[in-house]
């Protein structure tokens, strides 16, 4: 059987194209992924969402965009798409050794956030730990906060968090930043941001406290370790969109981001559409990742329309 749209991934992107597409009387088939709901289900308190002044966790708001599009009529599979042929039209793509078609596909994978990798970080996401200043930074005010990073991502985000936080130190474990010299410049300069070089996070404190008190930091030159008070850490180590399967099949940047035309979501094959994080290195919002699955959904609609 070959489906209208089928939609390959889940989070603000895929659910919002799963409830264009099923309003269009599209009959979408969803498939969820090995993390349904995507990077929103780490995350504690959503403030910044419109319609939600009193905000909302993550996890319940993933599974209200899931409800609707449910609601609408949209087909769920909870399963990862372990492969795809995009050659010729129906696109055919298996999830967990099942065959499926589809005339239009929407790509909604989104990218994983580079961690530190520490089991303490695992423990204490979402108490004080965060991958997105634009998201957490509010909840940090008057507090001390440290960046890890050295590129223009954690340059970004350490100024971002000097509008909240009492002091803002980025710990890099190198002797020099491989940020652009404008975005060093501008967090050099700042009278709230302080460096440690040459030093990396060997330990995230306050698992027991159930929240951030603390780090350990270890030298990398001389690998001595210390303690240092904070209330947060900001990893700001970059994302990976989540594009393995597509490689080959589908042009990628540089950063093996889906490329879409701009103003769309348009790929690079006719009938297949990108949407939200997966095709966005630079704005990463829920709101955003929204807005393009509504493109995409719409963009399919019209497709299917012309080629009909």
């Amino acid at each position: 059987m070959s489906h209208k749209v089928a939609i390959i991934g889940s989070g603000p992107a895929g659910w919002t194209a799963a409830i264009y597409a099923a309003r269009a009387n599209l009959s979408p088939i969803l498939f969820e992924g090995p993390e349904p709901g995507g990077q929103l289900m780490q995350t504690t308190d959503v403030e910044n969402f419109p319609g939600f002044p009193g905000g909302i966790m993550g996890p319940e708001m993933m599974q209200k965009f899931r409800e609707q599009a449910k609601r609408f009529g949209t087909e769920i599979v909870s399963e990862r798409v372990d492969s795809v042929d995009f050659s010729s039209r129906p696109f055919k793509f298996t999830a967990k050794g099942k065959a499926y078609e589809a005339e239009t596909i929407i790509i909604s994978t989104g990218a994983t956030a580079r961690r530190i990798g520490l089991e303490s970080e695992k423990a204490l996401y979402g108490k004080g730990v965060s991958a997105c200043a634009t998201c957490d930074g509010f909840f940090f005010k008057n507090k001390r906060v440290i960046v890890v990073g050295g590129g223009d991502s954690a340059m970004e985000e350490s100024n971002f968090l000097t509008k909240f936080a009492s002091e803002v130190t980025i710990v890099h474990r190198r002797d020099s930043f491989r940020a652009s010299k404008i975005m060093q410049e501008r967090a050099l300069n700042n009278p709230k941001i302080k460096v440690i070089w040459n030093a990396e996070v060997a330990e995230i404190l306050g698992v027991d406290a159930g929240h951030v008190i603390g780090v350990r930091l270890k030298d990398t030159v001389t690998g001595e370790e210390k303690e240092m008070e904070i209330d947060g850490v900001f990893a700001a180590i970059g994302h990976v969109p989540n594009t393995d399967i597509f490689k080959g099949v589908i042009d990628l940047d540089e950063k093996m981001y889906i490329k879409t035309i701009p103003g769309s979501s348009l790929t690079n094959i006719p009938g297949v559409f990108a949407a939200g994080d997966v095709q966005d290195a630079k704005y990463r919002q829920a709101i955003t990742a929204a807005g393009s699955g509504c493109m995409a959904a719409l963009d399919a609609e019209k497709f299917l329309s012309e080629h009909e």
